[in-house]
């Protein structure tokens, strides 16, 4: 999820928005009136994001641009051929006709009397910004057919500003589209737009959406993406592009639409600003490849974190045989894999089973079918209901390891409920349980994943490894929110996690002062969080995916941004780690998850 996503939720679900009844009660409008209002588009949409005639009925002239004759958020799209010379007011506008397919085609210039709204895609508390309409639309007359088309704005560098929003209410300001790209998109809502020779920076999914740059010099990544640096930098040149032609490319990361991808531009809560195509580019693709990293050697200590999305015995075996082809070609075998999202025996059946005996069991098997070392597990049961994610379940973490190549020190006590504490003394650190939780009474860890600490030995040395899955982006504001910056609201319990593994870390660096620590995961924020910050205050932990160069700071691909979710640190003892993102899934529009495995290489 910037993601807001959650972690392990997939953020693209605008057909799924589109086809509930959600439409209508998420638009806000007043009682109709008898009198209508004769405007132009331009004048109807005016120079603010919600119309000054919201909730009037108006009579409005436009030539049909588009129709939208599937689903239940059919309408079409009028423009005015001429506008009024006004950069701040859109010459276009969307009319909403529910279920019913329009009576109208494109090159027809029709009179439409309707009801001005304002719509909030996946309602108004969500943050998002509106998307004004014409609902109840009747054409009152076809006042000639076989128009040509207004042309396109061009969305390319040139056009779109590099600021990305003003800061405070977005709808309160008037819009200033030379100087914001939010303000300049808005300026266009409705309107023919274009982009071309557009490079895919969001890979396509189920939903027939996918993400391009109209900027491709914007923050690249060697691999063809976007990078997401910064809260200050969300990327101004991403859009997305669904289709009104009924195809639909399969394309990944770094693939390019050539020619002319062109169509009116709309709104919604899955991504923002969206170029609903009538004429789609020509796919080229990239040839992007998966990725495969070194093997250890024999000194080396190989620690791997992957989030496997909801696996359990219930997925097909397919999923199992590609996370397993991962791990032994890609990842080249670790000797540690910490995962996440490893699901209860029955799946998301809520009938109080929390054990995951077969779920590992099927993994490490398909592990070993595809070459690789038999690993054993280590894991600890979840309380039914209580570590958040999927409902029914029961999501946790867990660890892999091959045991010919490192030792687990089980230690007996670790329930789900005991909290693990460090032990030993003269100078050497141990923990209490092995594997052990992480204070899971803590209000911190509410309907969220609990750490899991293990004891582990390489060539006669501790190494002390944490598994961890923060808490979710979701019931954040979205990157394009109203109100800038958008809040973040989840960050707030994940820096309470944070601070919690953080104050563990200093238990055992307390006792240890050279402890040979890793602490790895889906942490579901950002190298540059305030998240990191926090769990790395005053313990030497190195972030290591704020090692690379920024280009390749991702692990995980959003609404077209290549972002760091998933995390490798190590403590002070580990000298010269050798850490690789290991790019597998997020990339790409066939993927066994959405998230990218990555592994450290150390000399403990």
């Amino acid at each position: 999820m910037g993601s807001p996503q959650p972690s392990g939720s997939r953020f693209g679900l605008l057909t799924a928005a589109l086809l509930t009844g959600a439409l209508a009660t998420a638009t806000l409008v007043a009682p109709q009136t008898a009198s209508a209002a004769t405007l132009t588009i331009p004048a109807l949409q005016g120079g603010k994001r919600v119309s000054a005639y919201n909730g009037q009925t108006v009579v409005v002239t436009g030539v049909v641009t588009a129709v939208r004759s599937t689903g239940s958020a059919r309408g079409f799209w009028i423009q005015d051929p001429a506008g009024d010379g006004d950069p701040a007011t859109s010459d276009g506008i969307f009319a909403f006709t529910g279920t019913t397919t329009p009576s109208t085609k494109a090159g027809n210039k029709v009179t439409v009397r309707a009801r001005v709204s304002e719509y909030y895609p996946g309602g108004s508390a969500a943050g998002g910004q509106s998307l004004t309409e014409l609902t109840g639309p009747a054409i009152q007359s076809t006042l000639s057919t076989g128009n040509p088309l207004p042309a396109p704005v061009v969305l390319d560098a040139a056009s779109i500003p590099a600021a990305y929003a003003p800061a405070g209410s977005l709808e309160a300001l008037p819009l200033q589209p030379t100087v914001y790209a939010q303000d300049f998109f808005e300026s266009l809502e409705g309107m023919r737009v274009q982009v071309a020779g557009a490079r895919v920076v969001g890979a396509s999914d189920a939903y027939d959406e996918l993400f391009v740059t109209a900027k491709p010099d914007e923050n690249p990544t060697p691999r063809g993406g976007t990078v997401y640096g910064s809260y200050a930098a969300p990327n101004t040149g991403r859009v997305k592009v669904m289709s009104l032609t009924g195809s639909f490319p399969t394309a990944d990361v770094g693939d390019v639409l050539t020619g002319a991808t062109t169509g009116p531009l709309d709104y919604d809560n899955f991504g923002g600003y969206t170029v609903q195509a009538t004429t789609l580019g020509t796919l080229a693709a990239h040839g992007l490849a998966p990725e495969t990293t070194r093997a250890q050697g024999a000194g080396e200590l190989a620690v791997a974190t992957y989030n496997v999305e909801n696996l359990d015995p219930t997925d097909p075996q397919e999923k199992f045989d590609r996370l397993a082809a991962g791990i032994v070609t890609h990842l080249a075998s670790p000797d540690i894999v910490a995962l996440e999202e490893i699901q209860d025996d029955d799946g998301a059946a809520d009938d109080g089973v929390v054990t995951a005996g077969r779920t590992y069991a099927q993994l490490i098997d398909a592990i070993t079918a595809a070459g690789g070392p038999a690993y054993s597990y280590r894991q600890i049961d979840p309380v039914d209901g209580q570590d958040g994610g999927e409902p029914g379940g029961n999501i946790r973490v867990g660890f892999l390891y091959n045991p010919a190549r490192v030792g687990f020190t089980d230690r007996p006590g670790g329930t789900s409920t005991a909290a693990v504490s460090v032990a030993g003394g003269n100078g050497t650190a141990a923990l209490s349980f092995s594997p052990g939780r992480i204070n899971p009474g803590s209000a911190a860890w509410n309907s969220s994943r609990k750490p899991l600490a293990g004891e582990f030995t390489f060539q006669g040395r501790t190494v002390f490894v944490i598994a961890n899955h923060f808490n979710s982006k979701g019931g954040d504001q979205p990157l394009d929110a109203r109100v800038q910056p958008p809040a973040r609201s989840s960050e707030t319990q994940r820096a309470q996690q944070a601070g919690q593994v953080n104050a563990f870390v200093k238990q055992l660096l307390a006792v240890q002062a050279d402890a040979r620590v890793i602490v790895l995961g889906d942490l579901n924020d950002y190298e540059f969080s305030g998240t990191l910050s926090t769990l790395t205050a005053g313990t030497g932990l190195t972030d290591l995916p704020a090692t690379l160069p920024a280009g390749e700071r991702y692990t995980y691909v959003y609404q077209g941004n290549s972002q760091v979710l998933d995390h490798i640190l190590t403590s002070p003892a580990l000298t010269a780690p050798d850490y690789d993102v290991v790019h597998v899934n997020a990339e790409f529009s066939d993927q066994a998850s959405d998230h990218d495995p990555q592994v450290v290489r150390v000399r403990p």
